[in-house]
C-alpha cells in the first residue's frame, strides 16, 4: 500500500540504530568478510530516499537491495511507458500505464525480504515542506535524471540538514554521478607501512556542493590531465551553465534532434569561455560530441544506465560503509569509448 505524502512514515534508523538478526548475519555472511561487520552494520541501519525510478535508479536500487540497507523510500509520480522496458527490468509488458512503483514495488521487495521498501507516488519531490520533512529523516538522499535547478534545491536542503547527497542520470551515450557528502571519514589503507604490516588509517575529505562545483574555473588545466579526464564529455553534460542541463532548463525537454546541435554547440563552447578553459587544451566541444548528445539525450540505453546505475550504488555503499575512498565528487562516462573518468571539482 502507498504511503500518502503529507503523512510519510520514516524512521530516522540513525538515532535507533538495531544490531544484524541472525538470519541477517547468515545473508550477509560473504560480504561481511568482504567490508566488515561494521559497515554491514551501518549499511543495515541506513535508510536511503531514492527520487525517481529510471534505468539508472532501477540498477542502482537492485544492488543497495541486495547489499541489505535498512530502509529504502522511493519517489515517483510517473507511469510506465513504452520506452521504460528496455532500461526498466521491474517493468513488464502489461505495466504499461501504470504507476511505476505500483508495477515494481514488488519485485524490488522479492529482492531481499529483509529490507524495508516505502514507495509515495504523488509528485511529492516537488513539495518543499514535504520534501523537508522526509529528509530531515532519512541517512542519504539519491536524485536520479533530475534537472539542473531541482538538484541544486534538494542537495541544498541536504546541506541544511547535514545529509549526505548523490545525483546521478544519463543522456544517451553518457552518463555521471555526483556526490556531495559533506566532511566524510573512511578507512583506507596506510601507505607508509610494508604490506606484511598493512593497517587502515581514518581519512577525511571535504566536498562541495554542487552549485559551488558548478562554478569550478579549469584554468590550470593541463594538456596530460586534460588528456586523463576527458573533458568534453563533462562539459557538455556540467560546466559552469551545463550544456544539456541549461538546454533543458532553457526549452523544459532535452534535445532528441539532430538540427539542435547547433544551439548545443553554442552553448558548449560558451561553457569553455566561462570556466577559462585553455584553449590549447580544449579549444571546442568536439562535433561528434555534440551531435551525440542532440540525438540521444532523451533517451535511455540499457548498458549506459547499468554501468552509471552500478558505480552509483557501489558508492553509496562505499559511502555508507565507511571504508575506501568514494568518488570525489563528479564521475562521467563516455559511452562511445568505454571509459569513464573521476573529476575532482572545487574540493580541497
Amino acid at each position: 500500500m502507498n504511503t500518502e505524502p503529507e503523512k510519510p512514515s520514516v524512521q530516522d534508523t540513525a538515532t535507533n540504530p538495531m544490531d544484524l538478526t541472525e538470519e541477517e548475519a547468515t545473508r550477509y555472511d560473504r560480504q561481511m568478510r568482504l567490508w566488515g561487520i561494521e559497515a554491514q552494520q551501518r549499511m543495515r541501519n541506513a535508510t536511503i530516499l531514492v527520487v525517481k525510478l529510471g534505468g539508472v535508479a532501477t540498477e542502482a536500487i537492485k544492488n543497495v537491495v541486495l547489499a541489505g540497507i535498512g530502509k529504502l523510500i522511493i519517489v515517483d509520480d510517473e507511469n510506465v511507458r513504452e520506452e521504460d522496458l528496455g532500461a526498466g527490468f521491474f517493468f513488464r509488458d502489461s505495466d504499461v500505464g501504470r504507476k511505476r512503483l505500483d508495477a515494481a514495488k514488488s519485485r524490488i521487495e522479492s529482492l531481499n525480504p529483509l529490507v524495508t521498501v516505502e514507495t509515495i507516488t504523488e509528485n511529492s519531490a516537488s513539495n518543499e515542506e514535504w520534501l523537508e520533512s522526509v529528509v530531515k529523516t532519512v541517512d542519504l538522499v539519491c536524485v536520479t535524471d533530475w534537472n539542473r535547478d531541482g538538484l541544486i534545491r534538494i542537495n541544498d536542503l541536504c546541506r541544511k540538514y547535514n545529509k549526505p547527497f548523490y545525483a546521478g542520470g544519463t543522456y544517451g551515450l553518457y552518463g555521471y554521478i555526483f556526490c556531495d557528502l559533506l566532511e566524510h571519514e573512511y578507512l583506507s589503507p596506510d601507505r607508509t607501512v610494508p604490506k606484511e604490516q598493512a593497517k587502515t588509517v581514518k581519512t577525511t575529505m571535504n566536498y562541495s556542493s554542487l552549485s559551488s562545483a558548478l562554478t569550478y574555473r579549469w584554468t590550470a588545466l593541463t594538456k596530460r590531465k586534460a588528456k586523463e579526464l576527458n573533458p568534453a564529455p563533462l562539459f557538455a553534460i556540467l560546466g559552469k551553465h551545463p550544456c544539456v542541463w541549461q538546454f533543458q532548463s532553457t526549452h523544459g525537454y532535452l534535445p532528441d534532434d539532430s538540427t539542435l546541435a547547433d544551439d548545443l554547440e553554442k552553448i558548449s563552447n560558451s561553457i569553455l569561455t566561462q570556466a577559462d578553459v585553455n584553449k590549447q587544451v580544449l579549444p571546442a566541444i568536439p562535433r561528434n560530441v555534440v551531435e551525440s548528445f542532440a540525438t540521444t539525450a532523451a533517451h535511455e540505453f540499457s548498458p549506459i544506465c547499468a554501468i552509471v546505475g552500478g558505480m552509483l550504488a557501489q558508492d553509496i555503499l562505499k559511502a555508507l560503509g565507511g571504508r575506501d575512498a568514494p568518488i570525489a565528487n563528479f564521475f562521467v562516462f563516455d559511452g562511445t569509448i568505454g571509459g569513464g573518468t573521476v573529476c575532482r571539482l572545487d574540493m580541497p
